[in-house]
């Protein structure tokens, strides 16, 4: 499946980003997986999901990782169950996280995940014998 964000002018894809469908949403947070994940599953990226485990590389909390809680495609970030700040008032909040900035360390496995990693695998062979004819 193809993204439909393109555009020329940045102005117009930021709104096309902005303005997308969850659908696409889902598409464009995605998260580089981590070098043996990378190398088991033949795949650069995911789009990521509730229950992966990641690890943070860039900003205030590089370094650290944890499961993720919660994918928010309205603001375009994630929450990390271990990365959280204490509000004012005492209350703890889960800190926002762009998805560029991590790496995905251990996948959920499930039904769904899983056709869809043999699904892409199978197009990346594919293309590959295409291009050797």
């Amino acid at each position: 499946m193809k993204s439909h964000v393109v555009a020329s002018k940045r102005r117009a894809q930021r709104k096309l980003q902005l303005g997308a469908p969850s659908s696409i949403k889902r598409r464009l947070m995605s998260c580089h997986l981590s070098k043996t994940l990378r190398a088991e599953h033949k795949l650069r990226a995911l789009p990521i999901k509730r229950g992966d485990e990641v690890k943070i590389l860039k900003g205030k909390f590089k370094g650290r990782g944890g499961k993720v809680v919660q994918v928010y495609r309205r603001r375009n970030v994630i929450h990390v169950d271990k990365i959280q700040r204490e509000k004012q008032n005492g209350q703890t909040v889960f800190c926002p996280i762009r998805p560029s900035y991590c790496i995905i360390e251990k996948l959920l496995n499930n039904k769904d995940r899983k056709k869809t990693i043999d699904r892409r695998a199978a197009n990346k062979i594919k293309a590959g014998e295409k291009h050797k004819e």
